[in-house]
Parts: C-alpha cells; sequence; structure tokens
C-alpha cells in the first residue's frame, strides 16, 4: 500500500511532506511491531534499547551518560529504566572506582539470557523491512543519514 491509501490522504504540499509524513508513519507502523515482538516479555522498547547495549559491551559497564547517548529514544528516562531492569535481575550498578560519584550500569547473566530469547523474535521483525532489496536498505540507509546530518 501507499502512503496515500495508508492514510486516507491524495495531496501533500510537496514531495518533503510527504516524505515527512511517510518515515514518521513507517517508524510509527516499525514501533508497533517492535511492541507486538515485546510484549510478551513483559519489556518496553527503551527497556531493550538499555539490554541490547549493556550485552554489546560484552561485560564492560557504561555510565548512565552513555547510555542515554546511545539511546534510539532519547528522552527515556534512563535511570527510571535501569531501576526496573535492576528490579528483574536484568542489570546491576556498580560504583566506578575511578569516580565514586558515578555509577555504571552492566548486564547481568540473568539479562544475557533473557535478551538472547529474543534474538529470534526480533529477527522474524526483520522480514517486514526485507521487503527492501539489500542494496535498496543500503540505499536508505545513506539516505536517512544525509537527511539526519544537514541538520
Amino acid at each position: 500500500m501507499s502512503i496515500e491509501n495508508d492514510i486516507k490522504q491524495t495531496k501533500f504540499s510537496s514531495e518533503y511532506h510527504k516524505l515527512a509524513v511517510n518515515i514518521l508513519y513507517s517508524a510509527s507502523w516499525l514501533s508497533d511491531k517492535n511492541l507486538q515482538v515485546m510484549k510478551p516479555f513483559k519489556l518496553t522498547p527503551q527497556q531493550f534499547n538499555i539490554l541490547r547495549i549493556l550485552r554489546g559491551q560484552k561485560g564492560s559497564p557504561l555510565s548512565v551518560n552513555c547510555l542515554i547517548e546511545r539511546m534510539i529514544d532519547k528522552s527515556s528516562n534512563v535511570s527510571r529504566l535501569v531501576d526496573k531492569l535492576e528490579d528483574k535481575g536484568y542489570v546491576e550498578r556498580k560504583t566506578c572506582p575511578s569516580d565514586r560519584r558515578q555509577v555504571h550500569v552492566a548486564i547481568t547473566e540473568s539479562g544475557l539470557e533473557f535478551i538472547g530469547q529474543l534474538d529470534e523474535p526480533m529477527s522474524k521483525l526483520d522480514s517486514h523491512i526485507k521487503a527492501l532489496s539489500l542494496e535498496e536498505a543500503a540505499t536508505l540507509n545513506v539516505l536517512l543519514d544525509k537527511m539526519r546530518n544537514s541538520i
């Protein structure tokens, strides 16, 4: 389907306006698909993002500020999200040895096992994106990066 059919709008003020609406609509659509995958695991996309970032650290903890910098949703309350993940046993806070005022967050073994359960369902989510060829996906990545870097 086209964006015109999806939102029942036939005219846009320009191709740029149509593109902006299409990007926002597509991001929301993909976000909804993400939510459907995570709901059975009682996990929010923001919590998943933190676990994904920490898993990529391969055991090295990160400060809360580093987590904020790397989050997809920059408006997330990372401290509150870490609290919830800590309550579930998926992460632990550690005082930074070189600066006792700073707190680092690390993923636990339980957190690694838990996020591992999401690998297959999340890879199935890619099937929605695989309507694009690898070349088209690479081109779209370049174009989206170019758009964001123009600001």
